[in-house]
């Protein structure tokens, strides 16, 4: 007599969940193989059954039970929580099988984790995503980074498995970068443990704060896409193509061969490029984001732009497919991630790598440095009630999530772009509390505008004279309320980096007498 293997899914766990099919399937066999942990579960359905069970790590064993006892005819369960075709024991029964085995298979999916905390989180899952297993027992490491590297690029939602165990506790955190650099460091984020069982626990965060969590193998994330949004206490991703602001793209115009790319998106770098070009130089000037072009495309008519923020590898293939000359780097001082990736990019493409470094213009006697953000908030909350973040939307979260934050008001200024201003206002900002406007601002102003909301402690980084750093001080020192500082970010150094500092009259020559020293 063939007997039956049928392969169950029991999804989280509770009755709810488990499919009629499933139900079914427990009920009419006569031998019940398992982990422990997952009959916790099932009992109802398999009183008095015949029950085998093996330690977590005994996977393969299991599988071979569940497949001798159907060749001696009998019908028996495999059982596998959430959905066992994934990530489960489904592959290990046919790989074992042989092709002249005859009893039957009735594989009976289930919830996965994906689906699960999806649900628990909202809808993040509605449109193209990928799911990644963090465990290197059965793959090596490199081959999930190699794949985390290609989420990145394509900015697919995506979904960890397996993401932290006692042994493997670097590993998510060396995903998390590879997928910072094709994402933004803003994408919204969920993280659930223990979906739909005892002790569960969500919460939403973003991907840049996702390094700074810790996680086990009970947790699964959720990270979004470019259009991932929130609401309310939930966060989805649209699911049509032409409902959602630039969902379809025009391909990127082919940039000039050739070039000098400028890296800018600061009054200083749209400064140098024009001096650039005046130098009879073509250049290519990439910025982060539309508000950037628009600026930049002011002052810099004819100029051709590149604006988005571009995955490492599609910004890698613009400037090899157009013989990029060299790079300037003229971005913000903070913004470590994109100087880094460019200096790689240089020693990749091998081509030079000049960096704008603005001068330092706050010292320790005058102001309260801190290393991080998350210092900055603590010096902030002790020292007053009325905090304006003079540092953009980058870190919103950081600052509201201290210790001691509730019992503050925050106070923000960034530039006039709606995706900030609804990210900061969904963070908690209310939107009478930001000021929308281009800078740098005057002492004047920024004492007008601390005076007229009662400011009592501000929170800034030292982005020179370019970035208004003096007329904050002087400002603060006017109406004796502390200033805090977070020092600038550290970046390594490549061997093909020339490193400029300079003045707000000379940069542009130092930067082309540099250029014509490297032959571009």
């Amino acid at each position: 007599m063939s007997g039956c293997l049928n392969l169950v899914s029991v999804g989280p766990g509770y009755s709810e969940h488990l499919t009629e099919a499933a139900q079914l399937a427990l009920r009419q066999s006569n031998l019940i193989v398992s982990y422990e942990l997952y009959l916790t579960w099932i009992m109802f359905y398999i009183a008095g059954k015949e029950v085998l069970t093996t330690p977590l790590t005994q996977e393969r064993e299991r599988a071979e039970a569940a497949v001798s006892a159907a060749r001696e005819g009998r019908t028996v369960s495999l059982v596998s929580s959430g959905d066992i075709g994934i990530y489960a024991m489904a592959a290990l029964v046919f790989e074992i099988m042989k092709e002249h085995d005859t009893f039957a298979v009735k594989v009976l999916p289930g919830v996965t984790a994906a689906n699960s905390c999806a649900s628990i989180l909202g809808s993040p899952l509605s449109h193209d995503f990928a799911t990644l297993s963090l465990s290197d027992l059965l793959c090596p490491f490199q081959w999930i980074e190699e794949r985390a590297r290609a989420i990145a690029s394509a900015d697919l939602c995506c979904v960890l498995y397996n993401v932290q165990s006692e042994r493997r506790q670097d590993g998510v955190y060396r995903i998390l970068d590879i997928l910072l650099s094709g994402k933004s460091g803003e994408t919204l984020c969920g993280v659930v443990k223990n979906a739909y069982r005892p002790g569960q626990k969500s919460y939403i965060t973003s991907l840049a704060q996702l390094k700074k969590q810790k996680f086990d193998m009970l947790t699964t994330i959720i990270i979004g896409n470019r259009f991932t949004q929130k609401k309310r206490d939930w966060i989805f991703t649209p699911r049509g193509y032409g409902s959602w602001p630039g969902a379809v793209e025009q391909e990127l115009e082919a940039p000039p061969k050739h070039a000098v790319w400028v890296f800018s998106g600061t009054s200083d770098g749209n400064e140098a490029a024009r001096q650039i070009a005046e130098s009879g130089r073509r250049i290519v000037v990439s910025v982060a984001g539309e508000y950037g072009a628009v600026v930049g495309k002011a002052s810099l008519a004819g100029a051709h732009f590149v604006s988005g923020r571009l995955g490492v590898e599609q910004r890698k293939e613009l400037m090899k497919n157009s013989s990029c000359r060299a790079i300037v780097d003229a971005t913000h001082p903070y913004a470590d991630k994109i100087s880094s990736q460019l200096r790689v990019l240089s020693e990749q493409l091998c081509i030079p790598y000049v960096r704008l470094e603005r001068e330092c213009k706050l010292h320790e006697k005058d102001v309260i440095l801190c290393d991080t953000a998350e210092e900055a908030a603590v010096k902030a909350i002790n020292l007053g009630k009325r905090i304006f973040l003079a540092t953009g939307s980058k870190e919103i979260e950081t600052y509201l999530q201290a210790a001691g934050a509730e019992n503050c008001q925050w106070f923000l200024r960034l530039i006039p772009d709606f995706e900030m201003m609804a990210r900061a206002v969904n963070l908690g900002i209310p939107p009478d509390r930001i000021c929308a406007m281009q800078g740098p601002f005057s002492q004047v102003f920024n004492e007008a505008l601390w005076r007229n909301w009662q400011i009592d402690c501000v929170i800034s980084k030292d982005s020179g004279t370019a970035g208004g750093a003096e007329a904050k001080l002087k400002a603060a020192q006017a109406l004796g309320i502390p200033l805090v500082v977070i020092k600038r970010p550290g970046v390594a150094e490549f061997s093909s980096k020339t490193s400029l500092k300079y003045s707000s009259t000379t940069f542009g020559q130092d930067i082309i007498s540099s250029l014509s020293q490297l032959g571009v």
